[in-house]
């Protein structure tokens, strides 16, 4: 098993992929100090300013001297990241990706064409107010139907919001909750108002786009006596319908999955980020979508985006989505690199371009050919980028709105969150994968021990099928289900 690593023949450290003491030998250079796992030594000197490369790319600049096999780390490197940038568009060579032999998975296909991975029946709540009664909706019907077939299960999904918002708070509030009520894994939702809210029923009702009435029942609490009895009975008018759907095969191109990474480690970008991101190329290959968001981490790797833009217009839309983000921690007065967290920098990343160039590996190589921004679902099938902070349970969430079937998760801390569709797991390393197998679905961290990305390229896509056709996450069988609604303004 190999000790270290060096990723691009360009970088000046190198990574170690096991703990390395002081005196040993790593890449060629004698080790001047304990490396931890995942974390970076120098593989040559660097003057105090110089860049410190890794990936190829810059990572930031050396804040003192640091001499040849020294540890590189917070204490003597810090970003070079600053505020908004002016960009230019300079399309990268497309690069070929062969179309893989077809694949079937077995879904449900709903009125309007689209496919769902579950037949679930939610309980959405347009205001905070009303989350218990919402949850004793759907405890009482479970209690009434514990073994109701036909159906994946019966949930509610609580948020403190719906009231006392406005602008930008308010729509999105609403369009979040109305992205749920269309989603296709959803077999029929009931939607939830206390009466006297912000976000109001009727509007709620007459904004909510094209769905399917049958499958779709609204429940004031104010208006009726005994809003959890009368709650029941419309959710079980919705398994009525509900309960004789099928599931149908279909070709592995209809799924549409989030790429998303949370407690992240000095080997999320060499396993499980770009185990994923060859994911995302079979996919986009196959003729399917994938989503990629967290937008503050794309900050230092963002230029490499734009370059895979398909054209003009989706390189200006890039160029919006990371500028407004900035824009946006400006506004509080933040500085756009306050990140990593306690936790990655304890895994080994020391700055945010060092986690934003392994964060983006998930992305794999096929060009950016849409941008999406609240409320939005992908207009065409291949890699999308999707606005939404680093925040797990708020871009998990954001992936589900914007149509996301699954998410693939990498993880190299570990973290038991799971979001309203199936969240896959993975972890970067074996260790995490061995002590929390009550969090975890995926071993990613065998690439560091010597397998190839081919092998664990295929039995990610078996394990991806497998949840399609109706296996159960981790976070499913535990029963982590939960969202979170992205907020910028005043509460009144």
């Amino acid at each position: 098993m190999k000790k270290s690593i060096v990723i691009s023949p360009n970088d000046s450290v190198g990574v170690a992929l096991a703990a390395l003491k002081k005196g040993e030998t790593a890449e060629g250079v004698l080790l001047l100090e304990d490396i931890e796992k995942g974390h970076k030594f120098a593989l040559r000197p660097i003057k105090a300013g110089e860049p410190v490369i890794k990936y190829g790319e810059v990572i930031g600049k050396a804040c003192e001297d640091i001499g040849k096999g020294m540890h590189i780390h917070t204490h003597n490197m810090r970003t070079c990241l600053e505020g908004t940038l002016e960009y230019s568009y300079s399309k990268a060579a497309p690069v070929s990706l062969k179309k893989p032999a077809p694949r079937t998975v077995n879904v449900y296909e709903r009125k309007n064409g689209d496919v769902g991975i579950r037949n679930e029946l939610w309980v959405i709540p347009t205001v905070g107010c009303v989350n218990s009664q919402a949850k004793a909706i759907a405890a009482e019907f479970n209690r009434r139907h514990p073994d109701a077939e036909g159906i994946d299960g019966c949930h509610a999904f609580t948020h403190p919001y719906g009231c006392s918002q406005i602008g930008e708070d308010h729509e999105r509030t609403r369009s979040l909750l109305q992205g749920m009520c269309r989603h296709p894994n959803c077999g029929g939702v009931l939607v939830l108002g206390l009466g006297c809210e912000n976000n109001r029923m009727d509007v709620f009702r007459d904004t909510l786009g094209d769905h399917d009435e049958s499958r779709t029942e609204f429940l004031t609490a104010q208006d009726v006596c005994d809003e959890i009895e009368e709650g029941v009975k419309l959710l079980e008018k919705l398994y009525s319908r509900a309960k004789n759907d099928r599931r149908v095969p279909k070709d592995i191109s209809c799924l549409r999955v989030g790429l998303k990474c949370g407690g992240s480690d000095g080997l999320s970008g060499i396993t499980a980020n770009p185990l994923v991101g060859r994911f995302s190329d079979y996919i986009v290959s196959a003729g399917g979508t994938t989503v990629l968001t967290e937008v503050p981490e794309m900050f230092g790797a963002e230029q490499l985006l734009m370059d895979r833009a398909k054209d003009d217009e989706t390189f200006g839309r890039i160029v919006l989505l990371v500028n407004g983000f900035k824009e946006y921690y400006q506004r509080y007065d933040q500085p756009v690199y306050e990140n990593p967290s306690p936790g990655n920098k304890a895994g080994g990343i020391t700055t945010l371009e060092d986690k934003s160039l392994g964060c983006t590996q998930k992305s794999g190589t096929s060009e950016v050919c849409g941008v999406l921004f609240d409320g939005d679902r992908p207009e065409s099938r291949g890699l999308n980028l999707l606005n939404g902070p680093g925040n797990d349970m708020v871009a998990v969430t954001n992936l589900g709105c914007a149509g996301c079937h699954l998410v693939l998760f990498t993880t190299g801390r570990g973290t038991p969150f799971g979001g309203f569709v199936p969240t896959i797991k993975i972890s970067t390393n074996s260790e995490l994968y061995s002590k929390k197998p009550n969090w975890i679905d995926f071993n990613a961290g065998t690439i560091a021990e010597g397998e190839s990305f081919s092998d664990r390229l295929e039995a990610l896509t078996e394990l991806v099928i497998s949840v399609a056709n109706g296996s159960m996450t981790v976070n499913e069988r535990y029963d982590s289900r939960d969202i979170a609604l992205f907020k910028t303004g005043v509460t009144l």
